[in-house]
């Protein structure tokens, strides 16, 4: 499922969220405007507590804005429900995250295939061996999570969030828990993928030399974006 290159793929206007209620509400993020455009790899750059896992949360469909307007893969998102955003996302949106969220008690192949198998996939082993294979796991098809390195079960996650072919593929901190070289190789395979399935790339980090192997950096502080190259390069 790819998307055309120049096509507006996420379109968010005056995004806010805040959690809790009354005199213990913290404002997590204050009116955000945001658009990427399909093919695109963006780093959203920020310390911890500046709102960019939150934005990815929204973005992704993971979580809901309090207000503003939040289109995504031609999805508006502030209509749906979490029922309605869990079908959005299936097959258009791929996420991995700093912690694997791999199934214990299934191997490598079914924690790719099951999920591929509920989304009625025709051929969800097939595919999921070839993706496997594809991230340097052929060999690991049987092992289950336990018997895998840190970076062994992140290619297992890069795996499974990539092989329905994803229209968006977002990364929070995916090197997050990884030593340098392992991380640097999860990084190379992920952008090899992106460009392969032609998707869009949304990235969450704190490192700015992992951000600056993007096309754009948004930089976030305070829940609020304050710099994007995209606005630098039009000025400059």
């Amino acid at each position: 499922m790819h998307n055309p290159v120049d096509t507006i793929v996420i379109d968010a206007a005056n995004v806010t969220l805040r959690l809790g209620r009354g005199e213990a509400a913290v404002d997590i993020l204050r009116g955000v405007d945001l658009r990427v455009r399909g093919g695109e790899s963006v780093a959203i750059l920020g310390p911890s507590g500046s709102g960019k896992s939150s934005l990815m949360a929204i973005l992704s469909g993971l979580e809901r804005a309090t207000t503003g307007q939040v289109q995504v893969a031609g999805h508006d998102f502030t209509r749906l429900d979490e029922d309605g955003l869990a079908r959005a996302r299936r097959g258009r949106i791929g996420i991995v995250l700093q912690a694997f969220h791999l199934i214990p008690t299934m191997t490598a192949l079914e924690n790719v295939a099951v999920p591929l198998e509920l989304s009625s996939h025709a051929d969800p082993f097939t595919r999921a061996r070839a993706e496997l294979e594809a991230v340097g796991l052929g060999h690991r098809l049987s092992h289950y999570p336990a018997q895998l390195s840190g970076g062994e079960q992140q290619r297992v996650a890069l795996a499974r969030a990539t092989a329905p072919g994803p229209i968006l593929l977002f990364a929070d901190e995916p090197t997050g828990n990884l030593d340098a070289a392992t991380g640097g190789a999860i990084v190379e395979l992920m952008f090899a993928k992106v460009r392969a399935g032609a998707s869009t790339l949304v990235l969450i980090t704190h490192d700015p030399e992992l951000a600056a192997q993007c096309d754009r950096i948004i930089e976030m502080r305070d829940g609020k974006i304050v710099h994007d190259s995209a606005d630098a390069a039009v000025t400059a």
